[in-house]
């Protein structure tokens, strides 16, 4: 049977009692979405239908295709473990550099949620935490507010790696660096990377703080003698800061309130 911690094994018997399931099965279904990185599992449960597939805010499918309450138990089940996986430490740690033991990660991390390897990177996934190990240096990135899903690379790169989130693709140039060497993150970041949006961006380097979104004037560099409020190029520029408003409240830098009466101050100079 899988080695669980204790909170993983008191989340286990939990979720059996309330879904009317055997621990084993829950076990069983645990171990395919973390295999599955949190966002999908294949699993073969007789307790819930034998072989079937989940994919997160996807299709669900079960081994009796009409049995629809079977497809929201298992929904429900696999969403539950889920998010159980991205903010507890349900398995146990292996010791580092003990015989057997592959991590390569820093031990304080503990166990990851979801790991891989792409080419010459590899990659280890915490909550909160995203390892990356390229060349025998490892650096940890703090995801912040970011859910982590699939990994890919850049096409034509060995050391370009994006992931998935509930915001879209992110590179891992974007993400702040907690430890490690910070030259690993040039050789990861692409060609065409966006700023960090998460430190403070250098003037005119694509970022603006709330004093430049609150007088966009300042930002597109326009005065008395030439500006033009109706001008394509005006509107396209207004446009753009509104982009650039959105990824700062995605990024929690501004709160709703704030997002929307910049918003309409913006809006307004159209």
């Amino acid at each position: 049977m899988q080695k669980l911690t204790p909170a993983g094994q008191n989340l286990v018997s939990d979720i059996a009692y309330r879904f009317g399931l055997s621990q084993d099965a829950v076990i069983h279904m645990l171990v395919a979405v973390n295999n599955g990185n949190g966002s999908m599992a294949q699993f073969n449960c007789p307790e819930l239908g034998g072989s079937g597939q989940w994919m997160q805010g996807g299709m669900t499918m079960v081994g009796d295709m009409f049995n629809n309450g079977l497809k929201n138990t298992v929904d429900n089940l696999c969403s539950e473990l889920s998010n159980a996986l991205a903010n507890m430490q349900l398995f146990p740690v292996a010791p580092a550099h003990t015989p057997g033991s592959l991590q390569w990660w820093p031990g304080d991390l503990g166990q990851p949620f979801s790991s891989g390897a792409q080419n010459n990177i590899r990659y280890a996934v915490f909550p909160n935490r995203l390892a990356v190990e390229l060349n025998g240096a490892v650096t940890v990135y703090d995801t912040l507010n970011h859910n982590i899903g699939g990994v890919s690379q850049q096409q034509g790169s060995n050391t370009s790696l994006s992931f998935s989130s509930q915001f879209g693709e992110i590179g891992v140039e974007t993400l702040p660096i907690v430890s490690g060497a910070t030259q690993q993150q040039d050789a990861l970041a692409p060609s065409n990377a966006q700023i960090n949006f998460a430190e403070p961006a250098p003037q005119n380097n694509g970022v603006f703080d709330n004093q430049q979104i609150n007088n966009p004037n300042n930002v597109m560099g326009t005065s008395s003698a030439n500006t033009m409020d109706t001008s394509s190029g005006t509107q396209d520029e207004i446009f753009t800061l509104l982009e650039r408003l959105g990824k700062l409240f995605d990024a929690g830098v501004l709160t709703q309130e704030e997002f929307n009466t910049k918003k309409a101050e913006l809006l307004g100079r159209i």
